[in-house]
């Protein structure tokens, strides 16, 4: 990667937002190897959380937006884990949840605010096998959480 990831970020005019709370027992990150697992995290934007349903008030607009925000954090949680975005490898793997009204079929299309960020910021490298799934329900009434797999 020519540009570090920082800069890219500082071109966009992305900030990283600040890191949540962990909602329980759990490690936000942990490094086995060369993967670095991240627990799943939900879409917050300027501190409040982005909560609905796709299909019943949001649409796939503010989801495609949540699933972005919510890969930002993700970004946020590397950079406190690993002290650099540049000492990513890849994006693995990208797992995304998306709260929908039963049979809600574009879970995809959601979030691929996500996998167009990553893209969009690493190139090749943050192309990823990933999961769309529609669920009925998200903690704290999240509108997408999304969990993910990274090499170092």
């Amino acid at each position: 990667m020519a540009a570090t990831i920082q800069t890219k970020l500082a071109e966009l005019g992305i900030v990283l937002p600040a890191l949540p709370s962990p909602g329980g027992n759990y490690l936000p990150a942990r490094t086995v190897g060369h993967l670095v697992y991240l627990a799943g995290v939900i879409s917050i934007h300027d501190g409040q959380i982005v909560s609905g349903t796709v299909g019943a008030g949001r649409s796939i607009e503010d989801g495609y937006a949540a699933a972005r925000d919510c890969a930002l954090i993700q970004l946020a949680v590397l950079t406190a884990h690993l002290g650099s975005l540049d000492a990513i490898r890849n994006i693995v793997t990208v797992n995304g949840y998306v709260n929908a009204t039963p049979g809600f079929p574009d879970s995809p299309k959601v979030i691929n605010g996500a996998s167009d960020l990553f893209v969009e910021l690493f190139g090749e490298a943050g192309r990823h096998v990933r999961a769309a799934i529609g669920v009925s329900a998200l903690p704290r009434n999240a509108l997408v959480e999304l969990q993910m797999t990274v090499e170092v």
